[in-house]
This record gives structure tokens, C-alpha cells and sequence, in this order.
């Protein structure tokens, strides 16, 4: 699951910074989730350990009368732009100093390796599905990490578009398990209704999809 809004008036890319918590909406988002899977058969719910996630988990947690753990592996991707207003013609792109990180949107040169989150977000999901195994878990996390892992297991390029990518706010991406291997991918999103008008059809088309693999 991706975690509920933030409240970042000032608009910066706020990244692994502490102190970004959910706003309102954030908060009312986290609670509809929690409905709707409150008759899931849910044993273990997890969190990357920065706040909007843990916030977004505990309502979960809670529901199912669960402890709320927290898996490093979770956390937001590392972003050499945290604390700073990012876009063309404004921000931090106006300044000549930061557009030797720009150079190879392959790996990405700006942040932490595509490839290294695909594994540890790989390690994370291992572990949830170790400690709910014959179960359903919950990990909360962010938006790139979720998307680049999905992109991994469905064996697309890591590199993309952000506009492109299938992940909204509150959003749940499901991975299937027979014994320790995926063989399914869905996605849908249990508040789409609650999304800022500006951000639908961003971060996420509206459509439920669902993929299987072969043996």
C-alpha cells in the first residue's frame, strides 16, 4: 500500500525527511483503507518506519488487533532533491550546481539505484510473506519503491516516466504467492473518490488490473 496524503504546503520533495506526516486527508484516507480490509485475512501489517507510513499502517494494524512492525526496507527512495521544490523554471532546477546529478536518468544519477530498491523492496516482501505465510500481510510504503518493484517482478525497465506510473495515493499494488514465488500482480484503489482533483489521473490510472505468470 502506498500511504495517504501529506501535509507539505510549502511543496517540496520531501523524501526521507522526518516530520512529514499525514494531513486530514491523509488521515481519512488511511481509515477508508482500513474498511475495506477489515475482512481480509490479515496476520502481519508492516510499515516503512517514516511517519506518513506508519500513520497510514496503524489504522490497519489496528483493525485487525495486530502490532504494527516497521521494515527499513520499506522506506522512500533516496533522492539527492529532498527538502528542495523541484520543476522546470523554478526550484532547484534553476540552480547550474544540481544538473550534474541529471546526467543518467537510467540509473537514476539523482537518487538511489532503481535495481537496489527492486532488491530490497524484493527482501521486504519476502519477509512479510514469511511472517504471514498461508495469510495475507500489509506493507505500506512509497510510491517509486512500489512501482519500481512491480516493474521488476512484471519484468519491465526500471527506468520511466513518473507520470506513468500505477500507483496513487492509498493505493493497493497485491502481490500472489504459490510457496516463495509471485504469480500475480494486482492493483486498485480504494479512494479514488478521495483524490485531490489535481491528482487524478496522475500517479495512477483509475483501472483495477490484475497480471498472472506462467510457470
Amino acid at each position: 500500500m502506498r500511504h495517504g496524503e501529506v501535509h507539505n504546503p510549502e511543496g517540496v520533495l520531501y523524501g526521507r525527511l522526518p516530520g512529514y506526516r499525514l494531513s486530514e486527508l491523509g488521515r481519512e484516507m488511511a481509515e477508508r483503507v482500513a474498511e475495506d480490509l477489515a475482512g481480509r485475512d490479515i496476520t502481519h501489517v508492516v510499515a516503512s518506519p517514516l511517519e506518513r507510513a506508519q500513520e497510514t499502517a496503524t489504522p490497519i494494524a489496528r483493525s485487525h488487533g495486530l502490532d504494527l512492525a516497521s521494515d527499513e526496507r520499506l522506506i522512500e527512495a533516496e533522492n539527492i532533491f529532498e527538502g528542495k521544490t523541484f520543476g522546470v523554471g523554478d526550484g532547484s532546477l534553476r540552480n547550474p550546481s544540481y544538473w550534474k546529478y541529471l546526467t543518467n536518468p537510467f540509473k537514476p544519477s539523482w537518487g538511489e539505484p532503481y535495481l537496489e530498491q527492486a532488491v530490497r523492496m524484493m527482501g521486504a516482501l519476502a519477509a512479510a510473506r514469511d511472517a504471514a505465510r498461508g495469510h495475507e500481510a500489509v506493507c505500506v510504503s512509497h510510491q517509486l519503491p512500489i512501482w519500481i518493484v512491480r516493474s521488476f517482478v512484471e519484468r519491465r525497465r526500471l527506468w520511466h516516466d513518473p507520470r506513468n506510473r500505477q500507483c496513487s495515493l492509498a493505493s493497493l499494488t497485491s502481490f500472489t504467492y504459490e510457496g516463495d514465488r509471485i504469480v500475480s500482480v494486482g492493483y486498485r484503489e480504494p479512494v479514488r473518490d478521495l483524490l485531490p482533483a489535481h491528482l487524478v489521473g496522475k500517479g495512477g490510472k483509475s483501472k483495477p488490473v490484475g497480471k498472472s505468470f506462467g510457470a
